[in-house]
């Protein structure tokens, strides 16, 4: 076989494998929309839920939800970058102190998300006596997506080309000075990645969330008050799909859940490069 034969066959591949994954998002995304769209409506957006009646609405699910994305990337996200930014810039190449980081991070990325979920259970709802709160379940939810945030930002910290940081000491510009006006702003890109990856494992996530933040669908007063994600109450509905209406709401939920996650990303991403244009 020729080379040229080989290199159309792997490019053909490789363009199969991309229109897969295309193509499987799509079907997700329009098969959910076209069975979810036709039953959300402002009435199901802004009511508060009551399973009595035809107009049960999603209002404090969703209130819920953008509290603990907001709340757990708030405390995650420094932590998260603090950590790559001392593992690729400070830390000894080589390092014991190094390997064991990296091997918990490594770890904690590979623990089920039902563990975090007992362990948010045990220590903070009881131990630390929080109860099924917003602030028990934005705990554990900021340690589930701690590991994404480290190892995406180790990632994007690492591509910025040593040249830069051997030219800016060469200017005399301190270490500090160098990561926070030159490193950080390069990396940029990666680091929104690990946020939007984040943004979107907090909000597909269940299990911790029943077990930690509870299942109560009213709007959270305070942090100390429980309160009920979309998913979670997806997966409340899923458990009670007699009816017609139950399978109509179930899809209009996750209709809403779908365009929460776009725009949450989209705005993210706006924010990057807002961000972007003026440290540049």
């Amino acid at each position: 076989m020729s080379r040229k034969m080989t290199d159309a066959i792997a490019l053909a591949l490789i363009w199969l494998a991309a229109s897969l994954t295309v193509g499987f998002l799509l079907w997700i995304i329009w098969y959910i929309l076209s069975n979810g769209l036709n039953h959300v409506s402002w009435a199901f957006i802004s009511e508060n839920y009551s399973r009595i009646g035809e107009a049960s609405g999603i209002w404090p699910m969703i209130v819920s939800t953008i509290y603990m994305v907001i709340l757990s990337i708030a405390i995650a996200a420094p932590i998260g970058i603090m950590t790559a930014i001392y593992l690729t810039e400070y830390a000894k190449l080589g390092s014991k102190l190094v390997k064991v980081i990296r091997f918990c991070t490594e770890s904690l990325a590979g623990i089920p998300s039902i563990i975090f979920g007992l362990f948010g259970l045990t220590f903070f709802v009881t131990v630390l006596g929080l109860g099924f709160s917003i602030l028990s379940g934005t705990l554990t939810l900021s340690i589930l997506i701690l590991p994404v945030i480290i190892r995406t930002t180790e990632e994007a910290l690492m591509a910025v080309p040593q040249t830069f940081r051997e030219g800016s000491y060469g200017l005399g510009a301190s270490k500090i000075y160098t990561i926070w006006r030159l490193i950080l702003p390069s990396a940029i890109p990666g680091i929104l990645t690990s946020i939007i990856l984040s943004i979107g494992r907090v909000i597909g996530e269940s299990a911790p969330v029943f077990l930690t933040a509870g299942m109560v669908a009213r709007i959270p007063e305070s942090l100390t008050d429980s309160g009920r994600t979309l998913t979670v109450h997806l997966y409340k509905l899923t458990q009670e799909l007699y009816t017609q209406h139950e399978w109509d709401q179930a899809y209009a939920t996750a209709t809403v859940l779908i365009v929460v996650v776009l725009g949450l990303n989209l705005c993210t991403k706006l924010i990057g490069k807002q961000f972007s244009k003026a440290t540049y």
